[in-house]
Formats: structure tokens, C-alpha cells, sequence
């Protein structure tokens, strides 16, 4: 049987093939799972990198089922919308039939800076999208979880705020920071209900942004050698998710090849 066989996972922040949610749902759909993606097409298209279709990053997941009948659904949602998140979670129950698995991907980076050139908008913009959002997801899927079912999960995405200072991104690093200091407490009140919490913080991760000289600048902090791949956080993902991992919980963990060394 597939690790992830019968299960039904909501992965948010899928709309780009190279990104890290579309690895971590080609990871959930190739073992087994029934997925929702979700993906903000005006964020993505306002992005230096662009949005790509839809449509195409539906095909290319439903390209790895298991088999025809394995579900892989895609809506648009904006998710700095305060009803949003419960909405997302109940259409995920509507459309997949249970909810067993949330990986809170989405994130909002730039129109940031440093202080002296902070305001309120762009601090409260992080924070509904990165920090508010994840809160409300992970309790829109307590309400819907059904313990009778085993392997309740849920991951949060962090950033490397923890390891060294991150300038000229102050709202981002504050909102991103905040889940990971969150986590303990989150799983704390889950975990009698057979749910982990946990959080991972991939590092750098070249998702087209390292691309040419960029990515050859940062290369040298790498000790093992080579950028970080959107299935290197996927790879971690996809075991926290399955019955492997059901004794970890209330962790921020770390996956960077070493970068956060330096």
C-alpha cells in the first residue's frame, strides 16, 4: 500500500512547478494522498518570475497519481482574507471527502524593508498572509479533523530568521518568526488528539530566484556543495507526514544542507 495511501491532504502555495509546494504535493500525490492545492494567481502573476497556468500545474500532479481515482484538486484562494482560511479547509473536506494533512506552504516575501522604512500596511500585510492565515488554517483543521482517523498533521514553513539576521526584510522575518514560536504551544493542544505540529525552515532554496549569478554568489555557504531543491524540504515533508514521524511533534527543524553553518 502506499505510505500515504487513503489519506487526504490541503497544500497551500502551489503555483509554480519549480516552487517548494508543488514539490511537496508531487511528493503527498506520488504516495498515495488525495490533495488539494491552493495557489493566489494575482500574487503569483505580480512576481518578478511570473504565475504559471494553473490548469498546467493541476496536469502535471494529476500525472503522478497512483492510479485514475486518486483525487488532485486546485482552487485560487486569497488567503489574507480573515474568512478565507476556514473556507479553503471546508472545501478541502468537500472536495476530498476528510482532512488528515495540512503543510501551510503559501507565503508573502517582498514589499519589505528595513527599519526606517517599515509602516503599518506592510507589516500587517506579513502578517495576514503568512502568520495570521497559518494560525486560522491550523485551526480550521482541528475543528474538521476526525481523530477517528489516524496520522493528523500539520506543518508550518518558517525561514532562517532563527540562524542570522535577515536585512531589509524586517515584516517578513517578524511574521515568518512568529510561527515557529508558535509551535510548541500549537502542538501541545493537539497532540492529545493523535495530531503533530511541526515546522520546517528549508533555507534557501533555488525556486528560480538563485538562478546565474545569484545563486553562484551564495553557492560557498553551501558545505555540501550544491543549492538547495524544492524536494529537499519536500523530502522531509512527505516522511513528517506519514505514520514514520508519528513520534515527532512540537519540532523546528531545520533543512539547509548546512547553510545556516555559516
Amino acid at each position: 500500500m502506499s505510505p500515504l495511501g487513503g489519506r487526504c491532504a490541503l497544500v497551500t502555495g502551489v503555483g509554480r512547478r519549480r516552487g517548494i509546494g508543488f514539490a511537496i504535493a508531487s511528493r503527498l500525490v506520488r504516495d498515495g494522498a488525495q490533495v488539494m492545492i491552493s495557489h493566489f494567481g494575482a500574487h503569483d502573476a505580480a512576481q518578478p518570475w511570473g504565475a504559471d497556468d494553473p490548469a498546467q500545474v493541476l496536469a502535471a500532479l494529476r500525472e503522478l497519481r497512483t492510479d485514475d481515482t486518486q483525487l488532485v484538486l486546485a482552487v485560487d484562494a486569497d488567503l489574507t482574507g480573515p474568512t478565507v482560511p476556514d473556507e479553503l479547509v471546508d472545501a478541502a473536506v468537500t472536495g476530498l471527502g476528510a482532512l488528515d494533512i495540512l503543510v501551510c506552504d503559501h507565503a508573502r516575501s517582498g514589499s519589505d524593508g528595513a527599519l526606517g522604512e517599515l509602516d503599518a500596511a506592510m507589516i500587517d500585510g506579513h502578517y495576514a498572509a503568512n502568520t495570521r492565515s497559518s494560525l486560522l488554517l491550523a485551526q480550521a483543521f482541528a475543528r474538521v479533523h476526525d481523530d477517528a482517523r489516524p496520522g493528523g498533521r500539520v506543518v508550518f514553513m518558517t525561514s532562517g530568521q532563527g540562524h542570522g539576521p535577515m536585512l531589509g526584510e524586517v515584516a517578513y522575518a517578524a511574521s515568518k518568526g512568529a510561527l515557529a514560536g508558535i509551535t510548541a504551544t500549537i502542538a501541545a493542544q493537539l497532540a492529545p488528539r493523535g495530531i503533530t505540529v511541526n515546522t520546517i525552515n528549508p533555507g534557501p532554496v533555488n525556486t528560480g530566484y538563485l538562478d546565474g549569478v545569484a545563486g553562484e554568489a551564495v553557492l560557498p555557504r553551501f558545505p555540501l556543495g550544491r543549492l538547495g531543491e524544492p524536494d529537499d524540504p519536500a523530502r522531509l515533508i512527505a516522511w513528517l507526514v506519514s505514520d514514520e514521524a508519528a513520534w515527532v511533534t512540537a519540532q523546528v527543524i531545520t533543512t539547509d544542507g548546512g547553510f545556516s553553518l555559516n
